[in-house]
């Protein structure tokens, strides 16, 4: 079962999980026909990606002209989205930006050059999670192919579980979408979703709402979730 975070007239969010793509691959549904199956929608369009090994929030329009909004809100960099991802390497520095120009690597992965022609643009900080791991939220300011896990990888400190970037053997990618913050119809949106798995226990068992001050900026509230109107 797919989890509805918040359905609206114009558009549904859910909490994708792990390990389903977008679209339909090797005879396997995608995640948008297994929500217009299961809530009962005769069409809804993508507006935006995650990869098949990230969970987390994900937003489908109802109708076209909803995603034409929601299409030009995330072209224009309007709406705000927050991950978080566990390592068990501690980063080359704690906080602060990751940039860099994606230049295409083998067997369809990337990495980060020192150019800045067309950087993707990370702000990052990464707090201990438990004995062994860190918790690193991130907020990516562009929206590259794989940018996150780039990301990590050039701080020395690939996802744990992310077979495509050096990773320590897990049982999944342990990268979620976590806040999605954007105004839509003049609605303030704020959503936030912990994943469905495994992947929540080890951020429970971190106490992750410990870690920040939900007043701080700009890193989010970790223990609250809301919808502002």
């Amino acid at each position: 079962m797919i989890e509805l975070v918040t359905d609206s007239d114009d558009f549904i969010v859910i909490n994708k999980p792990c390990g389903t793509g977008v679209h339909a691959e090797n005879g396997e549904p995608g995640i948008v026909t297994l929500a217009e199956q299961q809530f009962g929608h005769q069409k809804l369009y993508l507006v935006h990606r995650l990869d098949k090994v990230t969970s987390g929030l994900l937003i489908l329009a109802k109708h076209a002209a909803a995603a034409a909004t929601l299409s030009q809100l995330f072209a224009k960099r309007q709406i705000e989205k927050t991950y978080l991802a566990i390592t068990d390497h501690k980063p080359a520095k704690k906080q602060g930006q990751i940039r860099g120009d994606m230049q295409k690597s083998r067997n369809g992965t990337f990495k980060l050059a020192r150019s800045l022609d067309n950087p993707a643009i990370t702000q990052f900080f990464s707090q201990s999670l438990t004995p062994g791991l860190r918790l690193c939220i991130l907020r990516p300011h562009t929206g590259k192919t794989h940018q996150l896990r780039v990301a990590m990888k050039s701080l020395g400190a690939p996802i744990l579980g992310d077979k495509s970037y050096a990773y320590s053997d897990a049982e999944r990618v342990f990268l979620h979408a976590y806040q999605l913050r954007f105004e839509y119809h003049h609605c303030l949106y704020q959503l936030r979703a912990l994943p469905s798995d495994n992947m929540a226990a080890l951020l429970r068992a971190g106490a992750i709402d410990e870690h920040f001050d939900p007043n701080s900026q700009p890193w989010p509230s970790i223990s609250k979730g809301a919808k502002h109107a």
